[in-house]
């Protein structure tokens, strides 16, 4: 945004510019973290978060973008990309190449070494794996392609600004990885999906309820609520998420009719 606000920047430069940001980001808050595991490193990754929305506002205060820097659609051989169906389809296409870069990063031998990292750390190291060196590199390209992500998101919606990149936006991405199944593509997928109908959802059997107009104002605080709730069901009951529920009910129609109960201690 402040490129494409300052300077005017055209679109292949700012798209570019987002992923060194990332990188940079992801390498900088990546090393004090490979001392973290778990909820302290999740937790430790929301710094971020309060750090880049003061700085944000900070930018916007002193240059007097008050309502968010404006952003101009990008325009690519002379073509202006704009127009909410036409974007459509380009997100629908960044997304495929996001999914085919990372079902080929699991492929390879970096992909192999972060599943090794994922299932028992001790064991990987025993294999020669260099731990920290694969965990900064997990956080290098994933801070990189959510700057991309963010760089089509500003184009997408015209403006940038802080407002829309609230804490419970960060709730709403770990909700999905939660919900669909960590260390999953299909999990990610699945997430994604239903933590995007989840709210309007909510909203329905809230519109069914009897006085639906007097709980009209109490939607975000209800959508809030609900997150956290069923963040906490998938913790406690499905720790594998929607995944695990996908994995087991194909198993069920494969094995149909033959069905059998697991050897003791066979149990995943």
């Amino acid at each position: 945004g402040i490129l494409a606000r300052e300077i005017h920047a055209p679109f292949w430069i700012t798209l570019p510019a987002s992923a060194v940001t990332g990188i940079v980001l992801g390498f900088v808050f990546g090393l004090p973290s490979l001392r973290l595991r778990g909820l302290y490193l999740a937790v430790s990754t929301l710094a971020l978060h309060f750090v880049v929305i003061y700085l944000g506002g900070e930018y916007e205060t002193k240059r007097g973008f008050s309502t968010g820097i404006l952003v101009e659609p990008p325009s690519l051989a002379g073509f202006k990309l704009s127009g909410g169906h036409f974007w459509y389809f380009v997100l629908l296409a960044a997304a495929a190449v996001s999914l085919l870069i990372c079902i080929n990063l699991l492929s390879s031998r970096s992909g192999r070494a972060f599943r090794a990292v994922h299932a028992r750390e001790t064991v990987a190291e025993a294999l020669g794996i260099s731990i920290g060196g694969y965990k900064l590199l997990a956080f290098v390209i994933s801070s990189a392609m959510t700057s991309v992500a963010g760089c089509l998101f500003a184009y997408y919606r015209g403006f940038v600004s802080v407002e829309a990149f609230d804490l419970f936006l960060s709730i709403q991405y770990v909700a999905m990885i939660i919900i669909g199944g960590m260390g999953s593509l299909l999990g990610a997928l699945l997430g994604a999906a239903f933590v995007t109908l989840f709210p309007y959802a909510i909203e329905a059997l809230l519109h069914l309820l009897p006085n639906a107009d007097k709980l009209a104002g109490d939607i975000f605080a209800v959508n809030y609520a609900s997150f956290g709730l069923v963040m906490i069901l998938f913790l406690v009951f499905e720790p594998l998420g929607l995944v695990g529920i996908w994995h087991r009910l194909q198993n069920y129609f494969l094995l149909w009719p033959f069905r059998y109960r697991p050897l003791a201690g066979a149990r995943k």
